[in-house]
């Protein structure tokens, strides 16, 4: 019974918000290139909200696995005033927190938060791609919210793209059918479809389709290097923010077409559908659960000589991609150590593993990542892990950018830990969210730095909309630093301001670049660090 009851004022409370919420708005028009969309303008926060508007015709049926193809037009009045079916997945990272409408194939939906009055002209753009290690993830997610940086006087965008085996399978069949001779790659078009969306419709809602900034964490920070270096998207650009991953070896580097396609065949033997015509005629349940079994963490990204001509560095040494500033970055502490150790931090089991990993270069990686205390070895073995997993990525697109360009380019490390769980029987998860602690679970060590994903909705100013936290003066603190230095670099270029610690960019030649350490009190340092990711760049052979 009393259970009954919680679960009833659970219900009542969520409607007394949404009726709150639509007491405080009244609808609004905007005309787009395919028709007249209706969604909201808040009262009380003076932003115009448009949720779930549809940018591409949705990849169902024949449409499954091509690239995202443009809109009919529609008569009438569209109500884009709910976010639209999230992609295809399953819940890989713990609670993200999803505020869209169920999950569905036809998910290629974008949302737009814009402070525009009705003569407001040429606010600069911000389009965010979520994270999620292109296998999860929802542009709807609160710590992606966008009504924060647009009371900065930006019209924002997150955009959904197709996931996992919906957005990324290659196959000759596939390759065979496009008119440009390669299959993969769908989620990664999807982003530049939805970029080609904001080109022709932003300024609708008041925005300059040319003073766009990218940004995204993680898979969506992948997704920024991508697009920053194909062909096709590069000139629809202006500015770019990545946090924690780019698509250089080893982080989810694009593989050859010959080698997705054997990927993707070999899937599809192995589910028992061997051919297109059978893998289309599979209903989504069927694709979605013959995925699921097989136990896949997704498909790589495609050099398909189309969307990807060649890798990003050759790209980037080429001068071959886009021409624009970047800030970018990862957290003190990507990863736990024990990633890397897959044991205790003792000076055996860690000299074990290096010696495992790194055979002839033994020596050097324990001058580079010491091994003397236990403390030692954790923050080593965390640093490893760390580059590992994804730091390293980032600096080589650091690396290359600020070599083979004339833009600025500024660096950060965010530091700043996290505060403690509100509710002590669940556990941060890897990319957000929270999971539940078994009942067995050794409690988590003390964190060494900010783990990854953590730093989300700091940036974005969205502490207020993540309850997992108990969020602290200093949070709120940090989080209107970087969201500053975030707003101004999509205003300008250039993340300086006002009231905020002084931020170079690195120069061509900087041996120890700047780097801004983003904490409770941020300051500008030289890097102390970049002999690490400049011996793993030869052991990645990217150099």
């Amino acid at each position: 019974m009393q259970k009954n009851i919680l679960s009833l004022l659970v219900v009542f409370a969520s409607m007394n918000l949404i009726m709150a919420q639509e007491t405080n708005s009244f609808p609004v028009q905007a005309r787009i290139e395919n028709g007249i969309i209706e969604g909201n303008y808040n009262t009380h926060s003076g932003i115009q909200k448009y949720f779930g508007i549809p940018f591409a015709k949705p990849p169902v049926g024949e449409l499954r696995w091509q690239a995202p193809q443009p809109l009919d037009n529609w008569d009438g009045i569209k109500e884009t005033k709910a976010f639209g079916p999230r992609p295809m997945q399953t819940m890989v990272f713990g609670d993200m927190k999803s505020r869209s409408n169920g999950v569905s194939e036809d998910c290629l939906y974008l949302n737009v938060w814009t402070p525009a009055k009705k003569d407001t002209k040429n606010l600069p753009v911000l389009v965010y791609f979520f994270g999620g290690g292109n296998v999860a993830g929802d542009a709807s997610e609160p710590r992606y919210d966008g009504e924060s940086m647009a009371k900065k006087g930006i019209v924002v965008v997150t955009t959904n793209y197709r996931l996992n085996v919906f957005g990324f399978l290659a196959h000759p069949e596939l390759s065979a059918e496009a008119d440009y001779n390669a299959s993969g790659n769908y989620g990664l078009l999807d982003q530049h479809a939805a970029l080609k969306w904001v080109q022709k419709n932003i300024a609708a809602f008041g925005g300059d389709p040319n003073q766009v900034t990218i940004a995204g964490e993680s898979a969506g920070s992948i997704g920024v290097s991508h697009q920053m270096a194909s062909p096709l998207s590069k000139d629809l650009i202006h500015g770019a923010i990545g946090e924690s991953g780019a698509g250089i070896h080893p982080t989810m580097a694009p593989v050859s077409l010959e080698e997705a396609e054997k990927i993707g065949s070999e899937f599809a033997q192995k589910i028992g559908y061997p051919t297109l015509a059978e893998l289309r005629n599979l209903s989504t349940r069927e694709v979605y659960e013959l995925y699921n079994e097989s136990q896949r963490f997704g498909f790589p990204a495609v050099l398909d000589g189309y969307f990807l001509p060649k890798t990003l560095p050759e790209i980037f040494e080429n001068r071959e991609q886009a021409m624009v500033p970047l800030l970018l970055g990862w957290n003190s502490a990507e990863i736990p150590g024990m990633a890397f150790t897959q044991g205790p931090y003792t000076s055996e089991n860690y000299a074990s593993k290096v010696k495992e990993a790194y055979p002839k270069e033994y020596k050097k990686v324990m001058e580079l990542y010491p091994g003397g205390s236990e403390k030692e070895i954790e923050l080593s073995a965390t640093a490893l892990a760390s580059d590992r997993f994804i730091a390293y990525s980032t600096w080589k697109w650091f690396d290359l950018h600020r070599k083979n360009s004339d833009q600025p380019v500024y660096r950060y490390l965010y530091s700043k830990l996290r505060p403690p769980l509100v509710d002590n029987t669940k556990a941060s998860g890897l990319a957000g969210g929270t999971v539940e602690k078994g009942e067995n679970s050794p409690p988590a060590p003390k964190p060494v730095g900010a783990p990854h994903a953590c730093e989300i909705e700091y940036c974005m100013g969205n502490l207020h909309l993540v309850d997992d936290y108990a969020w602290t003066a200093d949070d709120f603190k940090v989080s209107s630093d970087m969201q500053n230095y975030f707003a101004n670099f999509i205003k300008t270029g250039d993340p300086n301001g006002e009231g905020l610690p002084q931020w170079d960019a690195a120069k061509e030649k900087d041996d120890t670049p700047p780097v801004m350490v983003i904490d409770t009190e941020s300051k500008l340092i030289e890097a102390q660090t970049d002999a690490r990711y400049e011996f793993l760049d030869k052991a990645y052979g990217n150099n």
